[in-house]
């Protein structure tokens, strides 16, 4: 897909200058302990700690599927896609939709800031997702607006 930069590397430490916005995919159970977040986690204590209180608050804010936080910080944008953490009779934890409705948040945060977007295959691990439907979404809500993004495949 064109606008859509792939590299080896680790999306905790993007390439490039100017302001940065790192996307990931979590759950709506509140749980924060495997898969990327455990990157984010060893590299910066905010977006989890901010996540945690998002999911604990929910009574009170817009925490649910597709819902974006996007933190004062380091600008990683937890982006709510997946219901729960495991494969069952319901399928995959992976939710397109709120994929879809996140990356719109998204680009609305990334426009805002003049960041570009960087972000592991979203979707695609834990969340057991495939990158031929989430790639299209990623160039529709980002790529085809303009906004530089770039994919890390971790080697």
């Amino acid at each position: 897909m064109s606008g859509i930069t792939y590299v080896q590397g680790d999306a905790t430490t993007p390439a490039g200058k100017g302001v940065k916005l790192i996307v990931h995919c979590c759950n709506d159970l509140g749980g924060w302990g495997k898969g990327f977040v455990l990157a984010l986690s060893r590299r910066w204590p905010e977006p989890e700690a901010a996540y945690r209180r998002w999911h604990r608050e929910r009574a009170g804010n817009d925490f649910g599927l597709g819902a974006v936080q996007v933190g004062p910080y380091t600008w990683v944008a937890n982006l709510v896609g997946q219901r729960g953490i495991r494969t069952g009779s319901k399928g995959v934890p992976v939710r397109y939709e709120a994929i879809d409705a996140g990356l719109e948040k998204v680009a609305a945060r990334a426009g805002e800031l003049g960041a570009s977007v960087h972000m592991p295959r979203i979707g695609c691990g834990l969340a057991g997702g495939t990158w031929t439907r989430v790639e299209p979404l990623i160039a529709g809500r980002l790529a085809d607006r303009g906004i530089a993004v770039t994919v890390y495949d971790h080697a």
